[in-house]
Formats: C-alpha cells, sequence, structure tokens
C-alpha cells in the first residue's frame, strides 16, 4: 500500500509527505526529485530546453515506471496531465488531494519559473488553478481541504480518519 499526495504547486505535497511517511514508518519518494536525478537537470532547465510537452512526457514516464512498496509519493503538480501516470499511481495505492484556495496558493507561490510550474504561454496562475483543479477531483480517492489546518495537522486528520499502520500493512 502506498499513499500518493496530489495538489497544486505549493499545496504542501512534500512538507506532508514526509510528516506523513515519518508518522507511518514508510518510505517518502518526491517525483521531481525522480526526475531531476533521472535528467540530470533541473526541472526549469528541463522545461526551458525541452519544452512543456517534453517535460510532461518525462514526468509521466517516470511515474509510470515506479516501483515502491509502502512510500508516500509526492509527484509533480502537473502528474494529472497523463492518464497512464495516474492510473499507474491508483494501481500503488490511495490518492490524497490536498486542497488549497486559489488565494491561498497565490500567497504561497514564488517564482513559478524558478519552481519548473508547468506553465503555457500566456496561461496565468489563475487558469493554471482552474484547468487543474477537476483532475485532481477526478483522480482523488480521499480530499483533504488544508483551509486553516497546519501540515502536522493535516497529517493528524489523514491517520486518524483514513490511514493507520494496520490499515498499511
Amino acid at each position: 500500500m502506498n499513499i500518493t499526495l496530489i495538489g497544486m504547486p505549493a499545496s504542501g505535497k512534500s512538507m506532508v509527505g514526509v510528516l506523513l511517511a515519518k508518522r507511518l514508518g514508510m518510505d517518502f519518494v518526491d517525483g521531481d526529485l525522480l526526475i531531476q536525478k533521472q535528467q540530470k537537470r533541473l526541472l526549469k532547465e528541463i522545461i526551458e530546453q525541452e519544452g512543456l510537452e517534453r517535460f510532461i512526457q518525462i514526468e509521466s514516464e517516470v511515474h509510470e515506471n515506479l516501483q515502491v512498496d509502502q512510500a508516500v509519493i509526492a509527484p509533480g503538480g502537473s502528474v494529472i496531465y497523463s492518464e497512464k501516470a495516474m492510473r499507474r499511481l491508483q494501481s500503488l495505492g490511495k490518492i490524497v488531494y490536498l486542497k488549497v484556495s486559489y488565494k491561498e496558493i497565490s500567497k504561497r507561490l514564488g517564482n513559478l519559473k524558478e519552481r519548473g510550474v508547468v506553465l503555457k504561454d500566456g496561461m496565468t496562475l489563475r487558469d493554471l488553478y482552474n484547468e487543474r483543479v477537476p483532475f485532481y477531483e477526478k483522480y482523488a480517492d480521499i480530499t483533504v481541504d488544508e483551509h486553516g489546518l497546519s501540515a502536522g495537522e493535516i497529517v493528524d486528520y489523514l491517520r486518524k480518519n483514513w490511514f493507520s499502520q494496520a490499515m498499511l500493512s
């Protein structure tokens, strides 16, 4: 059993993922770091050099071939554009959508280009948010509305209501 966290960039996938993995005694897998390691480049460099379509293809391939057990997985926010990658993640375990309001995401995000956010030409952050939310909702087994919750409180909620060590064994 694995747990995959999906959501917008800056939704806390990595922070919540590390805490959840520690609390459940699981491994933590960061999809963005896997891509960077495999490609030997930063995400922003891949996007600049290869373009958005190729980046999404690379991201999809990394997640389609993921071999993990007893792990919390934090893929990049754009993994939801790949049906094959999402089917693979679904086959590995439960998918949790970390839901954050647009207002909060816009406060949390800094330089989108530096973060390696997949943003088509002429697209605003609002456009990206509106485009992605239906995908996150489509693939989620569990949705956690982060409004007013700290990362630790989100982990506590997930542990109490969805994941205990006994359930994952």
